[in-house]
């Protein structure tokens, strides 16, 4: 049976709404049952695949009313086009939204997760959906900077600001390559759409990422901090860390430690985190200590205290700082890369009391 004449077009013709969103769904599940560490072989091969595979259906698709594809194999599948595009939509973006989630923190960058989250269900909002091309191309550019900035920095284990920009300036040629190649040669494409219009709205978007990412409102991909805890202690036995810390209560499931750190006087406050890299890629990082000045309404940086990271271990490269003396009141512990990117934010209080236990202490091995 040909796939032209086959149940199945018919089908998805009459249910094309839901089937969109089923495909795109699916590519978000398939994703975060496969994924795991954007470094691992088969992880890039399905980022690469995906971002490939969606740059030929894109072409494909915005030829087809043109009759590019008149009694060929591609007339056959035409119809499905649609589906593959939303599927390699929800894959890279889910996968995105799974790198991205690893971190403990995303308070500083909530904006950004926010935005990846809003691209899942995109079809959902969007009437036109597929068919408004200047939004097809606008999420084309989007997943595919988000693409290169995770995978530059595995490619050369290396990660800065440079490396950023040059992701961004590739995602921006492969973009305005792909846009003016399908206008060239596509009536159907330049009777929808005005080119200096669309090469306008990826220009804006290039640029509200990066002064999101110059404001500390993008995360440091594809660092993510994946644990970061007040404690008790921190000791290292055997290359195992044992960390001693208050867990809160059971129904507080967002954060590893007890907001309200019970402190003996003269005890001293440790700061753990694992941060996860890739492999070979070599970081310094920092934790940045600040108080809470109650009389001056401002925080204040006590302590800056810096540390190399080495990418590679599925669990994060492990590290602690600790301070003596500590003042009661409100504290925060930023975890910071060398360019002032923010990894993550570890909020705590301290009460000093000579009599109040430390509660639910509990000793994790990391």
């Amino acid at each position: 049976m040909r796939i032209g004449n086959s149940w199945f077009k018919t089908f998805s013709k009459k249910y094309q709404k839901s089937l969109l969103v089923l495909f795109f769904i699916s590519g978000f599940i398939w994703d975060s049952l496969t994924l795991g560490r954007v470094d691992r072989l088969y992880d890039i091969i399905v980022l690469c695949t995906y971002m490939i595979s969606l740059t030929i259906c894109i072409y494909l698709y915005n030829l087809g009313d043109d009759g590019k594809w008149k009694g060929s194999f591609i007339e056959r599948i035409e119809a499905y086009l649609p589906f593959a595009i939303q599927f390699f939509i929800g894959g890279l973006s889910s996968a995105f939204v799974i790198y991205f989630s690893r971190s403990v923190s995303v308070s500083k960058t909530m904006s950004f997760f926010l935005i990846l989250l809003f691209l899942l269900f995109a079809n959902e909002v969007f009437k036109k959906r597929l068919s408004n091309k200047y939004l097809q191309f606008s999420i084309y550019f989007f997943v595919s900077f988000i693409f290169f900035s995770f995978f530059l920095p595995v490619l050369i284990k290396k990660m800065n600001t440079t490396i950023f920009l040059v992701s961004g300036i590739i995602s921006l040629a492969n973009t305005f390559l792909l846009i003016v190649y399908i206008y060239s040669v596509s009536p159907s494409t330049r009777a929808e759409i005005k080119k200096r219009k669309m090469l306008g709205i990826v220009l804006g978007i290039y640029l509200v990422i990066n002064i999101g990412y110059y404001f500390n409102l993008i995360p440091p991909v594809p660092l993510a901090l994946e644990t970061g805890l007040a404690a008790h202690s921190v000791t290292k036995e055997n290359g195992d860390y044992h960390v001693s810390y208050e867990t809160d209560e059971w129904y507080i499931f967002w954060r590893d430690h007890r907001i309200k750190f019970l402190c003996k006087p003269g005890e001293s406050v440790y700061i753990f985190s694992s941060i996860f890299a890739p492999t070979d890629l070599i970081k310094n990082v920092s934790h940045r200590w600040k108080w809470f000045n109650p009389q001056t309404n401002e925080w204040e940086v006590l302590d800056n205290i810096s540390y190399d990271i080495t990418g590679g271990r599925d669990d994060g490269f492990r590290g602690y700082t600790y301070k003596s003396n500590t003042m009661d009141g409100r504290w925060r512990v930023d975890v910071i890369t060398e360019e002032e990117l923010v990894l993550g934010i570890i909020d705590f209080e301290i009460e000093t009391d000579s009599l109040k236990q430390p509660k639910n202490l509990v000793t994790k091995v990391f």
